[in-house]
């Protein structure tokens, strides 16, 4: 199985002057762990997570008044839609995070997460929906 057969390709995007409250009411309302951050004046990309949020919170930052770019990491591995699964898996282990940005050649198309190669790996149980 390929990344392309896992990630979302519904993918939540944000300014890096969103503050960390607006991403978490986006990621929430989206029920997603990851906003991917464009960033116009650099031309980047990068990713904020649920644990970046989290870290900020958890260090008695202001969650009004700290800016996604403050938190984001910019330092992004990215996935191919057609790396196999055991490739995004072994990326994810090896660099310690959950969510790869998909790239189709400089395009993002998707996110890969944890959750999305578990699904696909994991047996159907019967009466347990996918």
């Amino acid at each position: 199985m390929l990344v392309r057969d896992a990630m979302s390709t519904v993918v939540l995007t944000i300014g890096p002057t969103h503050t960390l409250r607006q991403a978490a009411r986006l990621m929430s309302a989206r029920r997603v762990g990851a906003a991917i951050v464009l960033d116009p004046d650099t031309c980047g990309l990068g990713i904020l997570t649920e644990r970046d949020i989290l870290d900020a919170i958890g260090a008695d930052l202001d969650p009004d008044g700290e800016p996604a770019h403050a938190h984001t990491t910019t330092d992004v591995v990215f996935a191919a839609p057609q790396w196999t699964l055991e490739e995004a898996a072994s990326a994810m282990v090896h660099g310690k995070f959950r969510h790869l940005i998909v790239l189709d050649g400089r395009e993002p198309v998707g996110v890969v997460s944890v959750r999305d190669i578990i699904r696909l790996w994991a047996p159907v149980r019967s009466g347990v929906p996918a």
